[in-house]
């Protein structure tokens, strides 16, 4: 509270001091003014507008299934077979040789051979790490493809005629 100096008035002056609120917000209004443009991307960018494709199942292509154990481990299934990461490995490398040793070998692949694809089937609660691991372990097998298996958004037909 200020108090008077001097004349009639005796009560304390109760009104509030707005001036430095209002440097504050002039304050905040720089700094937002100045945060926002670069906040916002400025590289034009079109970004893929989310549809739901039905996956076609290959029997060649390789179904993993990635989720936790009950002791919070990472558990990844080959089709309903758990494996570790060596094993996924070890599997998907045979995998894929057998495929190209089937198409006639690597240098005799025909034109628009489609190798086998890796499906991913992931839990919502698996952590990343668990998901990305068995990623890269198929990448290091040879596998070009590797999806992700989900449920279509609500409201989609799940089947195309």
């Amino acid at each position: 509270m200020a108090i008077s100096a001097g004349g009639d008035n005796e009560k304390p002056m109760s009104d509030i001091n707005t001036t430095p609120l209002v440097d504050v917000m002039l304050v905040l209004l720089i700094i937002f003014l100045i945060a926002v443009p670069v906040a916002i991307q400025a590289i034009k960018v079109k970004l893929p507008s989310v549809k739901y494709d039905p996956t076609t199942t290959k029997p060649e292509n390789v179904s993993l299934s990635i989720t936790t154990d009950k002791d919070g481990r990472c558990a990844i299934y080959w089709n309903m077979t758990r494996v570790t990461h060596q094993e996924l490995l070890d599997r998907a490398v045979k995998k894929l040789q057998a495929e190209i040793d089937r198409a006639g070998g690597a240098n005799n692949l025909p034109a628009g051979y489609e190798l086998p694809e890796a499906h991913i089937r992931g839990d919502v609660a698996t952590p990343y790490q668990c998901i990305g691991g068995a990623i890269y372990t198929m990448q290091m097998a040879g596998f070009a493809k590797v999806g992700f298996i989900s449920e279509p958004p609500p409201g989609e037909a799940t089947t195309r005629l």
